[in-house]
Parts: C-alpha cells; structure tokens; sequence
C-alpha cells in the first residue's frame, strides 16, 4: 500500500509539473498586452516599455516560466498587476469562500443523491425509482447558473429569505456567512446530485445481484439489513470516483455562479482577472483549481484501498 501511495504521489508531482507548463504556455499566448491594456491605447512607447519591463515581459518566455516556479517554489505567488498586491493574499482571501461553498455542495450532493439512488435500486421499477429518473433528468438538463437564478428569483426576490448576492464576511458570523452560502451551494449541487443519484442507483442494482447477499438474506437478515450493512458499502468505491470527478465541476462550475451570486471567491476572481489580462493572477489561480482537483484524484486513490479489500490484495 505504501508503494502504490508513493507511485500515485510521483504521478501528481508529474502532472502538476506538465500542467503549470501547459497553462503559462496557453496563458502566454492569450492575445493582448497586459501593460497596454493598463496604460491604455494612447500611452507613450517609453513608458509601455518601462512597464512591460517591470512586469518582467521583456524576458523570454522561458525565463519568466522558470522564475514563475521558482517563486511558487519560495510560497511567492508574485504581485497582481491590476491590484498591486501579492497574489497569495488575494487567493487566501478568496479560499476563504470558494473552499466552504465547495464544501457545501458536496455535502449537499451527497445528501440527496445517495439515499435517492439506493431507494431507487432497493426499488427498481416503482413510482420512487421514476420519481428519481426524472428528478435526475430534470437537473442534469438545467444549467448550475439558471438554478441559481431560479433560487434568487424565489427565495429572495418573492420570500425575501436569503440574500441575492454577495457575501459579509465570516467577521459577520457563520450563520451568516453559510446563509449567503445556501442558494450558490443548492446551485451546484443540484445538477451533481442527479449525476451522483443515477451512479448509486447503477452500483446498488450491481452488487444486490451478487452471491454474498443471496447468501446474507439465507442467514436471516431483512432486505433492509442486508442492503445497508452489505450492498451499499460494496456499492461505494464508483460513488466515491464520482464523487472525486464532480469536485472538477463544482470548480469548474463555481466561476459561472460566483458571478451569478457576486460571491468574491476564487472563481470571480479568475474571471475579472481574465478580464483584465492580469497573467498573474490567472495563472496562479488556474493552477491552484488544477492542483485541488490532482489532489482531490489522489485522495480518491488512496480512497479505493481503504473501500475495496481486492485492490490492496491486487497492489
């Protein structure tokens, strides 16, 4: 077991290394001028040179790459071009949100879908299993950022129960920050949910055909002893890969109902960073969205060795 961790982390340093290289060399090849775009279109040549010099754009590509990882290296994620501080207190500013409202849709996702697909699979082909298809359906179907515009639209525009946006600030207290939190948290995990609901309920159908639990229900125990206590624990290691891929959505989703919500976490930020060509920040923060999801695939590795005793044996 200790082998195959060690392989799996020699892998996630390998492909954190090829993906910084690919995301400056996609980042260093977006078009426009970040000096230009700060000095605007009438700015003396001198002083566009002066600039792009202090940037370090003057340098090769290759030397700005390799100064780049030097400083991520040191904890330095440089300085913003656009706000004029380090961008390590910018992204730590923003985690602050980002990372609770990933969190909470997790947690959300997996609340609903995973007794949803088991009553689904322990009932196959009643009025609850086709109730949860088309729940699944349904949510799969409306976009993260329609749902959110739904839940403003009711929850605060016509009851007037949560706020429609932005975010006071865990000095505020946590009620109320997790309160600002519920409806983009509701938002992202209601279309993972479905996902998750029709992978529980696939896994939970698999394993109730097994020998073992024909086996357990000829010893006695009830349906619903031998569906809690044996299907459903063999049925996790694809609701755990599930669960491990939706963390790339909700990443991936967050920067859409960040600005739905004008939450300032990491996703608006990468936006009104792209906006403003600040390389700097995109650059650090892409990486940073890339390294959470590495990690979080590492995780779920290591998750299969604890979950399913064949792979221990197999590695």
């Amino acid at each position: 077991m200790l082998a195959f961790a060690v392989r799996r982390f020699l892998g996630l340093v390998l492909t954190l290394a090829v993906m910084s290289a690919a995301i400056f060399l996609i980042m260093d090849v977006l078009p426009g001028d970040p000096a230009a775009i700060q000095l605007g279109t009438s700015a003396r040549p001198d002083t566009l040179a002066a600039l792009r010099q202090s940037m370090g754009l003057d340098q090769p590509a290759v030397v700005r790459y390799l100064a780049w990882m030097a400083g991520m290296a040191r904890g330095d994620f440089g300085t913003s071009f656009t706000y004029g501080v380090p961008v390590a207190g910018l992204i730590a500013e923003r985690l602050a949100v980002t990372v609770p409202l990933a969190l909470m849709a997790i947690a959300l996702s997996t609340l609903i879908a995973l007794p949803l697909g088991v009553m689904a699979a322990a009932r196959s082909g009643s009025a609850v299993d086709y109730g949860a298809s088309l729940f699944a359906q349904v949510c799969v179907a409306v976009p993260n950022f329609w749902i959110g515009l739904l839940l403003i639209l009711f929850f605060s525009t016509q009851l007037g129960w949560f706020p429609a946006g932005g975010f006071p600030g865990w000095s505020a207290g946590i009620g109320a920050g997790l309160k600002a939190l519920l409806l983009p948290a509701i938002a992202l995990a209601l279309p993972q949910s479905a996902i998750l609901a029709r992978v529980t309920r696939s896994a939970v159908l698999d394993v109730l055909n097994e020998d073992f639990v024909a086996t357990a229900r000829a010893k006695g125990l009830t349906r619903r002893a031998a569906l809690w206590r044996h299907v459903v624990p063999n049925a996790l290691v694809p609701v755990v890969t599930i669960l491990g891929l939706q963390f790339s959505f909700l990443i991936a989703g967050a920067v859409l109902v960040e600005n739905v919500f004008v939450l300032p976490g990491l996703g608006r930020l990468a936006f009104q960073a792209l906006a403003q060509r600040d390389l700097l920040v995109i650059r650090d923060v892409v990486l940073l969205f890339a390294g959470l999801v590495v990690v979080v695939n590492f995780l779920v590795d290591m998750a299969y060795l604890a979950l399913d005793p064949r792979l221990r044996r197999r590695g």
